[in-house]
């Protein structure tokens, strides 16, 4: 009898330790799985309006959804070459719009983005596109010399440059960010801070403080992570 109860408690006292020393890891275990896991069952937002659309598709009613994506584009990059949304199509690419003689954002958001650059140094699909808000002074050798001091790769990070409507048009349409002129601004002109995650469609995916490195390492690394690896599962066929 006394074996039997000594064999009960010990049972007992070991489910409890188990339960016990389950609860105490809990935590550890979930923030684990929250950490490494996070790829497989977190999706981006997509950012700007939708449009709902149905469609006839053998002889069947089918929805589908039309979202926000960057509208077409055309200017000149530090190489003098011409840049269109075209020469991003099937890219991961980061957004921003600068000026090479910005006396504040400018150059903390420079270093930051060169970050981005050489994390992602070898992964083609990913790439950077900084956007002049003041083309009559940032010509192509401007960009070009201002790509040299940041350390730009002239084939992965582009500073482009164009008709300055196109580029202010562009940037409120397409990436959502303010870019305009202000003389009460320093420098003279007014631009956004927000660097703009695009994927391989042209939609937005995310925007980031650029004059963060906290924010582009924890955020925006992470995200463009998430992007690359949601293109590589394999994708269903829409009937």
């Amino acid at each position: 009898m006394s074996n039997n109860s000594d064999s009960t408690f010990k049972s007992s006292r070991t489910r409890n330790l188990i339960i016990l020393l389950t609860i105490l890891l809990f935590p550890t275990l979930l923030y684990f799985f929250l950490a490494t896991g996070k790829h497989n069952f977190i999706s981006l937002p997509i950012y700007g309006e939708r449009e709902l659309v149905t469609k006839i598709i053998d002889g069947k009613e089918v929805s589908d959804t039309i979202y926000h994506t960057i509208p077409d584009f055309k200017f000149v990059n530090q190489n003098g070459d011409t840049i269109t949304k075209k020469d991003l199509e099937g890219k991961i690419y980061v957004a921003n719009y600068f000026f090479a003689t910005c006396p504040t954002i400018c150059p903390k958001m420079a270093v930051n983005l060169k970050y981005i650059q050489d994390r992602f140094i070898e992964t083609p699909d990913v790439m950077i596109i900084s956007h002049t808000v003041n083309p009559e002074h940032d010509s192509v050798p401007v960009l070009a010399e201002y790509a040299k001091t940041v350390h730009a790769n002239n084939e992965r990070w582009f500073f482009v440059t164009g008709n300055k409507e196109d580029l202010y048009r562009l940037a409120l349409e397409g990436y959502l960010l303010n870019a305009s002129e202000d003389v009460l601004a320093p420098g003279g002109f007014l631009h956004s801070e927000q660097v703009v995650l695009v994927d391989k469609e042209g939609r937005i995916r995310g925007f980031y403080d650029g004059t963060s490195i906290s924010e582009i390492k924890k955020n925006l690394i992470d995200d463009i992570k998430l992007l690359i690896a949601d293109y590589m599962k394999p994708r269903k066929e829409k009937k």
